[in-house]
C-alpha cells in the first residue's frame, strides 16, 4: 500500500526573488499526466473533499495558506500548509480536501490520471470511503 506524505520542497531566494524546482523524478512517485490548480476561493469556502479509487495526486501549496483536510485510515486531521515550499503527496484511497484558503491562496496539483468527466473514480461518501479503504482493514 502507498504511503502518504509531507513534501518538503527546497527554496532558494536570489536577488528580488525566490525560486522552487521541482525535480519529478525525486518527488513526485507516478509519471503526472494532468496539472490543474486551485485558487479564487470564497470565504469560508472548501474544496469538496473526496478521495480516488486510482488517481494519485500531489498538491503544492504554491501561495498563501490552506488546511488540507485528510483521513488515511486514523480518522480525519488537519494538515496547516503554506507556500511555497510545501506539498502533499496524497496516494489512491486517501480522504482530502482543502479549507481555510488565504485570499491569495494557489494550490497546484498533480496528478497520475486524465480528467474522466463521469467521476467513476471518485468517491464522495465519507462512509464509503471508510467501508472501501484499504487503510480501515
Amino acid at each position: 500500500m502507498k504511503e502518504f506524505k509531507k513534501i518538503d520542497l527546497n527554496t532558494f531566494a536570489s536577488r528580488g526573488y525566490q525560486l522552487t524546482p521541482i525535480e519529478f523524478k525525486d518527488a513526485v512517485p507516478f509519471e503526472v499526466k494532468r496539472v490543474y490548480f486551485i485558487t479564487n476561493f470564497e470565504p469560508g469556502s472548501k474544496t469538496g473533499e473526496h478521495c480516488h479509487k486510482v488517481e494519485e495526486e500531489v498538491f503544492i501549496q504554491v501561495q498563501g495558506t490552506s488546511t488540507a483536510v485528510m483521513d488515511r485510515g486514523s480518522g480525519l486531521e488537519e494538515l496547516p500548509m503554506s507556500g511555497p515550499g510545501g506539498a502533499l503527496y496524497v496516494p489512491n484511497f486517501v480522504w482530502h480536501g482543502f479549507t481555510n484558503a488565504s485570499p491569495d491562496c494557489v494550490i497546484a496539483a498533480l496528478s497520475s490520471t486524465h480528467y474522466g468527466a463521469s467521476r467513476e473514480d471518485y468517491v464522495e461518501d465519507y462512509e464509503e470511503f471508510k467501508r472501501i479503504s484499504p487503510y480501515y482493514r
